[in-house]
C-alpha cells in the first residue's frame, strides 16, 4: 500500500464514505509500522460534491477529459488567427460541449447514488470551462483527485498563479558598416571589391527575405491545419457528448418504464393475493358445509335403512296372516 493507491481508492469513493475509509487506512498502515505513509493519509482533504463529481467523470470518461483538455489547447491558438464571426462560432461550439459533459457528469453521479443540485452542477461547468481554458487546470482535472471546484476568470485560474508567455520580438538584421580606410598601410578596397560586397549584401537581404515569407506561409498553413482539426475535434466531442446525453436520456426512460411495470406488477400481486385468502376462506366455509352433509347423509341412509326392515317385517307379518 502507497499514497498513490489509497488517494485513488479515497478519492473514488463517496463522500460521506471519505473520512471512514480515510480513517481505515490509516489504521492499516499504522499496523503495518508506517507512521509517516498513515500522517500522509490523514493529510488528503475530504473532496467538495463538484469535486467529486469532476473526478467521477474522469474515471468513467477519461477518454472525453483527454480530448476537451487538448481541444482547449488547440482552440487557444486557433484563436490568434480567427475571425469574430468564427470566434463567435466557436466559442458556441465550445458551450454546447461543455453543457454536454456537465449533463453526462451530473447522470453519473446520480447512477453512484448522488443527487446533484444547481450550485453542484454551476461549479462542475466551471471546473471543466478552466481545464479548456487553463492547462495547469486541465491537469489538475486529469489527475481525478480534485478537492474543490475550480473556476478561470480569464486572467487565471482560481487558487493557481496563470502562466505567462513572454512573446520576444524578431530581432531585426542589421548590417554592418564598411570599415574605411584611409590610414597609412591600410589596403584600398577596389570598386569591383565594393560592387561584390554590396551585390552579396542584397542577395543575403534577399534570402533572408524569402526564408521570413517561408517561415510565414508555413506558420499560417500549420495555423490553418490546427483550426481545422480543432474545429473536427469540437464537432466530434460535441457528437459524442450529445449521444451520450441521449442515451443516458433513453435510460432514464427506460428505468421509468421498468418502474411503472413494477408497480402494475405488484398491484396484481396484492390484488391476487387478496383473492387467494377469500378463495381459502370460501374453501374452508365449504370443507365445513361438507362435513355436515355427510353428517346428513350417514344419518339419512341409517334411517333409510331401518325403515327397509320395518317394511320387511311388516310384509312378512301380512303374508303370515294372509296363508294362515
Amino acid at each position: 500500500m502507497d499514497l498513490d493507491e489509497v488517494a485513488d481508492e479515497l478519492y473514488a469513493v463517496l463522500p460521506d464514505e471519505f473520512v471512514a475509509v480515510r480513517g481505515q487506512r490509516q489504521d492499516d498502515a499504522r499496523a503495518a509500522g508506517n507512521r509517516t505513509l498513515a500522517r500522509e493519509i490523514g493529510a488528503l482533504p475530504k473532496p467538495t460534491a463538484a469535486a467529486w463529481v469532476c473526478n467521477l467523470l474522469v474515471r468513467e470518461q477519461r477518454a472525453e477529459i483527454e480530448g476537451l483538455v487538448e481541444l482547449g489547447d488547440l482552440l487557444r491558438q486557433a484563436q490568434e488567427s480567427l475571425a469574430g464571426d468564427q470566434l463567435r462560432a466557436l466559442d458556441r461550439q465550445r458551450s454546447q460541449l461543455l453543457t454536454a459533459l456537465t449533463r453526462q457528469a451530473t447522470a453519473l453521479a446520480r447512477e453512484h447514488g448522488m443527487r446533484v443540485g444547481s450550485t453542484v452542477e454551476t461549479q462542475v461547468a466551471d471546473t471543466l470551462r478552466a481545464a479548456m481554458a487553463d492547462p495547469a487546470a486541465g491537469e489538475a482535472l486529469l489527475s481525478g483527485r480534485l478537492t474543490a471546484a475550480m473556476s478561470y476568470s480569464g486572467l487565471g485560474t482560481t487558487g493557481t498563479r496563470p502562466a505567462l508567455r513572454l512573446v520576444r520580438p524578431r530581432p531585426e538584421q542589421r548590417e554592418a558598416p564598411a570599415t574605411r580606410g584611409g590610414t597609412a598601410g591600410t589596403r584600398r578596397r577596389s570598386a569591383g571589391e565594393a560592387q561584390r560586397a554590396a551585390e552579396e549584401g542584397a542577395r543575403r537581404r534577399e534570402e533572408a527575405r524569402r526564408r521570413e515569407e517561408e517561415a510565414r506561409r508555413a506558420a499560417e498553413e500549420r495555423r490553418r491545419r490546427e483550426l481545422e482539426e480543432a474545429r473536427a475535434a469540437a464537432e466530434e466531442a460535441t457528437a459524442l457528448a450529445a449521444e451520450a446525453v441521449a442515451a443516458a436520456e433513453e435510460e432514464r426512460h427506460r428505468v421509468d418504464d421498468l418502474d411503472a411495470r413494477r408497480a402494475d406488477l405488484q398491484a396484481r400481486v396484492e390484488e391476487l393475493a387478496d383473492e387467494l385468502a377469500r378463495t381459502e376462506e370460501e374453501a374452508a366455509r365449504t370443507a365445513e358445509e361438507l362435513q355436515r352433509a355427510e353428517r346428513h347423509r350417514r344419518t339419512a341412509e341409517r334411517r333409510a335403512t331401518e325403515a327397509a326392515a320395518a317394511r320387511d317385517r311388516v310384509l312378512a307379518a301380512l303374508r303370515a296372516l294372509e296363508e294362515g
